[in-house]
């Protein structure tokens, strides 16, 4: 089965045309596609209605899917491999706000995920974009000495200090989480499992701190890091139709959903998440 690839950025984005997701996919077809998202990163799907079995149906061609046990909360009622990411709570209608910072997911474990595949299901009348930044070109960009230093240095990633999460739970909910999901060390450099290029790895809503320094020594840089991940020439912004589907590559990607557009609309999205190969190692945090 053909289909053409069609570039969306310079630095990283394709949109994939003329392939039915619905359709079961040859062996040919599934190779030039994981071919694809090592070459673009970030590859999107437009106008296809995927009922949640159709989703999880094409997301294993691309590797084992997570069942989102860590946050049951979240999860589809009837597929485990589909986690919702609204901008309400089905249970409550109370307002939740997601993703808000860079970040790249499930850093904050032992087993980051590989990718993520995230379908449009419900959109506000305008805004609700998502941004993406490739982390090879981050890496890469950065002086030969700094790149030495940091090179087999670790940094702590700790669900808890995320900005949202902080804003929306209550002490005793944070320190609920600090203890089902501690903090972990993951390596700053990251050698991709596949591509074998180095990425950078370290994220605005969960990166703490560098290993070995104080949070005050480390902000500085973390924030210089950040700053070079995020140049304009080194992000793809997406505006989403519904029915679009976007894959990416946690591995060299982090992203962020903005919170542009009216708050009293709906955003709906059902996201299924690759696991990823086991990363890191618990954190000692006094």
């Amino acid at each position: 089965m053909s289909f053409e690839v069609c570039k969306l950025g310079s630095a990283l984005g394709a949109e994939i045309k003329g392939l039915d997701l619905c359709q079961k996919l040859d062996a040919n077809t599934i190779a030039a596609l994981h071919t694809a998202w090592s070459e673009h990163l970030v590859l999107l799907f437009r106008d296809q209605p995927l009922t949640p079995e159709q989703q999880i149906g094409f997301s294993r061609y691309f590797g084992e899917l997570d069942d989102h046990a860590a946050i049951p909360k979240f999860r589809h009622a009837n597929h485990p491999e589909i986690l919702l990411v609204n901008n309400r709570e089905a249970a409550t209608n109370k307002r939740l706000s997601v993703g808000r910072q860079w970040h790249s997911d499930l850093s904050t474990t032992l087993r980051p995920a590989k990718g993520s595949l995230l379908h449009a299901v419900q959109l506000p009348s305008v805004g609700g974009d998502t941004l993406f930044c490739n982390m090879y070109r981050a890496w890469e960009g950065l002086s030969p000495l700094l790149q030495q230093w940091l090179g087999d240095r670790s940094a702590v990633h700790d669900m808890t200090i995320a900005r949202e999460t902080r804003l929306q739970r209550t002490p005793a909910e944070l320190q609920e989480i600090a203890l089902r999901n501690p903090p972990v060390l993951q390596p700053i450099c990251r050698a991709h499992d596949t591509t074998g290029r180095k990425a950078l790895y370290v994220s605005e809503m969960t990166t703490s701190h560098i290993d070995g320094l104080t949070k005050e020594e480390s902000q500085p840089l973390l924030e210089y890091l950040y700053k070079r991940s995020t140049l304009h020439e080194n992000v793809y912004r997406h505006v989403w139709r519904r029915g679009d589907s976007i894959l990416w590559d946690n591995r060299c990607v982090m992203h962020i959903a903005l919170a542009d557009y009216d708050a009293s609309e709906n955003r709906s999205m059902h996201r299924t998440t690759l696991m990823g190969n086991p990363s890191g190692r618990l954190a000692s945090i006094a």
